[in-house]
């Protein structure tokens, strides 16, 4: 196995290490989710120090350690980090996203590569505010769900299959429920929400962006209580975002 290594990298989060160091968290795009050490990016006279800042896209190498790897060189790609930290808002949300995306990398290269490019779009969307944050926020979320095996129905039934639509939705069952299948606690959303949540998931974003208000109040917190639920952790930064919503 060749010790040395290049490839494309999100930047997720960083770590203090000793006096000078970070431990830097990547969501690479073929190496999967990568824990490593950034050798005295924290001195002044560093100059990679700036290029390993969280929602940064680099290009990175580097080497093969017994615990953690060892950036020995990054190039930036693209840094959202500027536009986002200047906007709670964003900043909040682009937080949420973090933090899923490595929930579900964590434990399985599968879909890795598909989970970098979903969460470069993402970043990207926020940080140019192409859509309502929130809408760009339960898109990603759905569609990193789908990516880890997690897809919602939003049309026919969940468990049955029935075409649907139907009028109820069940965050333990998968997405809509026909009557036959309802269980006790499923929730009753409108027509308008699930449409819009199915449009989420599709990215017909022509469709989300002329959604009614009370549609993405409803599907924003129908989406966030299906990822607390699928992810199987508690979304810290989910919650820090609801309580300043």
């Amino acid at each position: 196995m060749m010790r040395t290594y290049r490839d494309e990298a999100i930047v997720l989060r960083t770590h203090k290490l000793g006096e000078a160091d970070r431990i830097i968290t990547l969501l690479t795009a073929n190496n999967g989710l990568v824990r490593a050490v950034g050798k005295g990016i924290r001195r002044t006279t560093s100059k990679m120090g700036a290029r390993l800042e969280p929602f940064g896209v680099i290009d990175v190498q580097l080497h093969r350690g017994r615990n953690l790897d060892i950036i020995t060189q990054a190039e930036v790609i693209t840094q959202y980090g500027d536009a986002l930290s200047k906007d709670f808002e964003l900043y909040a949300r682009a937080c949420v996203m973090i933090e899923i995306a490595e929930k579900l990398t964590a434990d399985s290269d599968d879909g890795v590569r598909s989970q970098h490019l979903l969460l470069i779009g993402a970043l990207y969307a926020l940080a140019h505010v192409r859509h309502d944050p929130n809408l760009v926020l339960a898109s990603y979320i759905l569609r990193a769900l789908a990516i880890a095996g997690w897809a919602p129905s939003f049309f026919d039934c969940a468990v049955c299959g029935a075409q649907g639509p139907h009028a109820a939705f069940s965050i333990q069952e998968g997405g809509a429920v026909c009557e036959n299948c309802r269980p006790v606690g499923a929730s009753a959303p409108s027509f308008e929400a699930m449409e819009l949540m199915g449009d989420l998931l599709s990215g017909e974003w022509g469709r989300a962006d002329n959604s009614p208000d009370f549609a993405r109040i409803e599907a924003y917190g129908l989406v966030n209580a299906y990822a607390q639920w699928h992810v199987e952790h508690r979304i810290r930064s989910l919650r820090v975002l609801e309580r300043n919503s």
